[in-house]
């Protein structure tokens, strides 16, 4: 009776030390497609990035806090250097949540500056191009407004 017992707990050992083998053989080896660039990818930088034809980045940088500031964003971090606006605000419909911007303008050309917004939701990327549709028709209109305006962010 007592072999028999010991002899039973030996073969679950045994099963479960085996499923813990099976298991590490079945995962794939997350190296080689971790950070592996994909067609989607591709897709979402088109949609997140501008080309303005501009060669004033330091404009373009104030642009960019100011259309932020428009849609009610707090600017976290502005980095004139690196061309780099950090934002978040608070999301509807729940105003928990959190919306993120990261924004990077950089000269393409001698005429033409690229701009690329960065949207997250509560840690999840954002990857529906109205959102950044939305983002470019506010900038652009913060374009507008800033080279004309004499308090201009």
């Amino acid at each position: 009776m007592r072999g028999s017992a010991l002899n039973r707990h030996r073969g679950w050992g045994a099963a479960i030390v085996l499923l813990g083998l099976l298991y590490g053989c079945a995962m794939s080896d997350p190296s080689q497609t971790l950070l592996a660039p994909t067609q989607a990818q591709l897709k979402i930088r088109n949609y997140q990035t501008r080309i303005f034809d501009m060669n004033d980045r330091n404009f373009a940088i104030r642009s960019v806090i100011g259309a932020l500031q428009d849609l009610g964003f707090i600017i976290e971090r502005a980095n004139d250097a690196l061309g780099l606006v950090t934002a978040a605000r608070f999301a509807e419909p729940n105003y928990y949540d959190v919306l993120m911007l990261t924004v990077t303008v950089r000269q393409l050309n001698e005429t033409q500056l690229t701009v690329r917004a960065n949207a997250i939701y509560n840690n999840r990327p954002i990857e529906d191009p109205k959102v950044y549709q939305n983002f470019f028709a506010s900038l652009e209109r913060s374009l507008f407004i800033t080279k004309d305006s004499p308090t201009a962010p």
